[in-house]
């Protein structure tokens, strides 16, 4: 049996890709994103180039060490969902070996620390609280015993907002504070969304999702109220400064959105569902965009 495992094993290029794969990239990219335009939105003390990059590295770090420590934690539930089952733990590509562990703490204490000495300890604690949220309280705490998992689980995005905001001024704006709610509000009906398309998925690993445990159509009815909300909150910067790009991005992302949401709570099914998450991607793209511009341009 050890020797057919080992015989399954990447090696080269697809043991780097298996690797890489552990840290969930494109989620740590966007994360890392957030970041940024928490720093772009907030007025405050200049950072240099070098800080700048502290600042994106380390969240982008501690968010890859939570996404590794999600697949390392989750890796027989993974095993039975079809979006997941490929996962270098479930599928054996790499071992689950204790020593994971080490290196996953290992690059946690290093962003942080990197955060701390190049930034400050308040920006250094956002960062850590992201991860920590996502891999401790998401992943271990929330996710196996009720249908708020992903509603608590989505202040990971929104710390990831305030360390960057932080790295300009410990003591983050409204601004700043808004824009954490808006990704707070985001994460619910972007991943209730997929989780629609997925709900069989989640049923089979025995993950008491939104729709596994209230069903399809009620819980894209609560996808609809939670993008309406959403949207509102996404257009309260309005009222402390904000100025027209950041409505363009605020009312053309929200609107697609709600379109979408509406489709999806009139016929909930793959199809529609599968609709509205991409649309979520869309109305967070434009958002940060036109954020980043207008915070820019004032």
């Amino acid at each position: 049996m050890a020797s057919t495992v080992l015989a399954c094993r990447p090696r080269g290029l697809a043991l780097a890709r298996a690797v890489v794969s552990l840290f969930k990239l494109r989620i740590g990219v966007l994360i890392m994103v957030t970041a940024l335009v928490g720093l772009a939105v907030t007025p405050g003390a200049a950072l240099t180039v070098a800080q700048v990059a502290v600042l994106a590295l380390s969240v982008l770090g501690a968010s890859g060490a939570a996404g590794a420590y999600n697949q390392y934690a989750e890796h027989e539930a993974d095993r039975l969902m079809a979006r997941t089952r490929g996962r270098a733990f479930a599928t054996g590509a790499l071992p689950r070996h204790p020593a994971w562990l080490l290196a996953i703490a290992l690059l946690l204490v290093a962003a942080v620390a990197a955060a701390w000495v190049a930034l400050n300890p308040a920006a250094a604690a956002y960062v850590f609280l992201g991860a920590f949220f996502y891999g401790v309280v998401y992943t271990l705490w929330l996710k196996r015993r009720t249908s708020w998992n992903i509603v608590v689980g989505g202040l990971a995005g929104s710390f990831a907002v305030l360390a960057g905001a932080a790295a300009a001024d410990p003591v983050p704006g409204p601004q700043a504070w808004l824009l954490a709610l808006v990704l707070f509000l985001w994460t619910p009906p972007h991943f209730w969304s997929l989780a629609i398309a997925n709900r069989e998925d989640y049923r089979q690993a025995g993950v008491p999702m939104l729709p596994v445990v209230v069903g399809d159509r009620r819980a894209a009815w609560i996808v609809f109220a939670s993008t309406v909300a959403l949207v509102a909150a996404s257009l309260v910067p309005l009222a402390f400064g904000a100025g027209w790009i950041h409505a363009l991005g605020a009312v053309g992302g929200g609107a697609h959105f709600l379109r979408k949401a509406w489709l999806l709570a009139r016929d909930p099914q793959r199809r529609t569902a599968l609709g509205s998450f991409l649309a979520s991607l869309v109305q967070l793209s434009a958002v940060l965009a036109a954020t980043t511009v207008d915070a820019l341009v004032r």
